[in-house]
């Protein structure tokens, strides 16, 4: 039986389905605010993230930090301590402020002393600009304060903490123990450095006028 020739393939082509107007118009919205979002959340780091690159990355050859940098950074924990009036007060609630923290039990022994007395003295000689750094004591144990400590420490924020859980965010040196150093907590709320023990109070000032200066044009003195 005698073969039929092949027939050519035949295609039929139907048009593809319109893309509805008001679809398109709402995914190009939606992609506009989303990019309209990213913006302003790179506008509102900058000035952060361009400190902090002036601090740590461009630094002119030679300079060197006192204060050792905390690498990472530890956010303050989400605990609460008790001021002097007996309110308590979670230690988050100091954020938006440079910090500058010293630890010690609440009887307070010499070199406590000599650490609030410093503590003072560092804030009091940045002039203008000691506004935008709070003074705070993390003081253990359950001893009431006595008249005279309250009253030297007045202009501090001092909180009354738990030393295990003070323990589980600041950290001394090797061969250290957490209450002889000062610590530096920066206005976003992290612990970025450590000063050395015993403390050098003219090195300290320079560290601390630096990163004052390298966050002038974000951080402005008080919380919002």
């Amino acid at each position: 039986m005698a073969q039929k020739p092949d027939e050519p393939l035949m295609l039929t082509v139907h048009s593809l389905p319109q893309l509805d107007q008001a679809s398109a118009q709402a995914a190009a919205s939606t992609r506009a605010g989303r990019w309209k979002m990213l913006l302003l959340l790179l506008v509102s780091a900058a000035p952060v993230v361009a400190s902090y690159v002036t601090y740590y990355v461009i630094r002119p050859e030679g300079r060197r930090n006192y204060g050792e940098l905390i690498q990472p950074q530890r956010p303050l924990p989400a605990f609460t301590g008790v001021n002097a009036q007996g309110q308590a007060v979670p230690l988050t609630a100091l954020k938006d402020q440079w910090l500058l923290i010293s630890v010690a039990d609440s009887a307070c022994n010499e070199t406590c002393q000599q650490h609030l007395y410093l503590q003072r003295q560092l804030r009091e000689t940045l002039g203008k600009e000691k506004d935008r750094l709070d003074w705070v004591w993390l003081r253990t144990g359950g001893v009431d304060l006595g008249e005279p400590l309250r009253q030297a420490t007045a202009a501090a924020q001092v909180l009354q903490v738990d030393a295990q859980q003070l323990a589980e965010w600041l950290q001394p040196a090797p061969g250290q123990r957490l209450e002889d150093h000062l610590y530096l907590v920066d206005p976003l709320g992290n612990w970025m450095m450590r000063f050395p023990a015993p403390l050098d109070p003219k090195r300290a000032k320079s560290d601390l006028d630096r990163l004052l200066r390298a966050s002038a044009f974000w951080d402005k003195a008080g919380r919002p």
